[in-house]
């Protein structure tokens, strides 16, 4: 997978295959939604998801059928997809890269049916698109941010599960501290380690990392866990220490204490993605830029040029770096700075 990304990160290869139309109208398309653990109400991934899912609806008058996970099992998975194509639905989107296996059993089974999956690029089937986001360059930038913010030059990551299953935003978080601070240094933290993936939605554990870092003297904690930030933002409430949200801009949910310590959010727009994809269904087509040509693997990679991902203004913390922080995106969007797999800046 880390080849297929590593692919990605470098830039997709934009082209068009054919593919059989889903259907002509809004009227004839109901999508279905096989959300990851968690939900509606995640106050992150999967929120997204679903906002992105609900502008569809009221703009183009698409209908759908939703589902979750709750176990997390490959066949409660399958089970999930099935469901959805009983009830007609046609595309059928799986949000999060977990559905991968379930999804690429699913999808061989129903080749006239259209499936997107968000957050992987490894199932290569004409009738699957990725959607995927280039989560080093938002990353990055909440590095440099956080660089800047921080007094001690002590900043902590917290990850959802070592290794890190799908995207590189350690190595970008990474690469932006130290491209703005040599001399900082950056704590890692996973919540769990494969093949458990608890922490996805484990906030208590999460609260545990981020208090043990605070009182290290870290005073910016990054906190890419979707769910499981609560406990982060929870454990910095009331005290000097600076959060990030991922995924959505997790100020817009906060508590009125945890809003007082949130610099920013690395945003994900799943919302334009799903949307995106949606679009596509209700005019007969398909998202189906080739984004590996060796492995036959079709999508959308949703970029920083192209608003797929950014950093939220929200509390207006991060407006006294906008200068540093237009000058790397510039950088990341000119080529001039590319972040690897590895986090080391080139």
């Amino acid at each position: 997978m880390k080849k297929t990304l590593s692919a990605l990160l470098l830039g997709a290869l934009l082209a068009s295959v054919t593919l059989s139309p889903v259907a002509s109208g809004a009227a004839k398309v109901k999508v279905g939604m096989a959300y990851d653990i968690g939900g509606p109400g995640d106050k992150s991934f999967n929120d997204a998801a679903f906002a992105g899912l609900l502008r569809a609806k009221k703009a183009l008058g698409v209908t759908s059928k939703e589902v979750s996970a709750t176990l997390g099992t490959q066949t409660e998975r399958e089970s999930k997809l099935r469901y959805l194509i009983s009830e007609g639905c046609n595309p059928i989107i799986a949000v999060g890269y977990r559905y991968s296996d379930a999804l690429k059993k699913i999808a061989t089974d129903n080749p006239d049916i259209s499936f997107a999956i968000i957050d992987n690029a490894t199932i290569d089937l004409l009738n699957v698109a990725a959607l995927v986001f280039s989560t080093n360059e938002s990353a990055y930038l909440a590095g440099v941010a956080a660089a800047l913010a921080s007094v001690s030059a002590k900043i902590g990551f917290i990850g959802v599960s070592d290794p890190p299953p799908f995207d590189t935003t350690e190595s970008g978080f990474i690469a932006g501290v130290k491209a703005t601070n040599s001399k900082a240094n950056v704590l890692v933290k996973y919540i769990s380690n494969p093949p458990t993936f608890s922490g996805y939605n484990d906030p208590s554990e999460a609260k545990g990392l981020a208090q043990a870092m605070i009182a290290s003297k870290v005073d910016v904690i990054y906190s890419a866990a979707d769910g499981s930030g609560a406990g982060t933002f929870s454990a910095a409430a009331g005290k000097k220490v600076w959060t990030i949200g991922s995924d959505f801009d997790q100020y817009l949910t906060a508590s009125t204490a945890e809003k007082k310590n949130m610099l920013t959010s690395t945003v994900k727009h799943v919302d334009l993605a799903i949307y995106d994809f949606i679009d596509t269904a209700v005019h007969g087509s398909t998202v189906n830029d080739v984004l590996d040509s060796k492995l036959g693997i079709y999508g959308r990679l949703y970029t920083l040029q192209m608003g797929g991902v950014e950093l939220s203004t929200s509390g207006g913390y991060i407006n006294k770096y906008k200068a540093q922080l237009n000058a790397a995106k510039k950088a990341l969007t000119s080529g001039k700075i590319s972040v690897p797999m590895d986090g080391t800046i080139k």
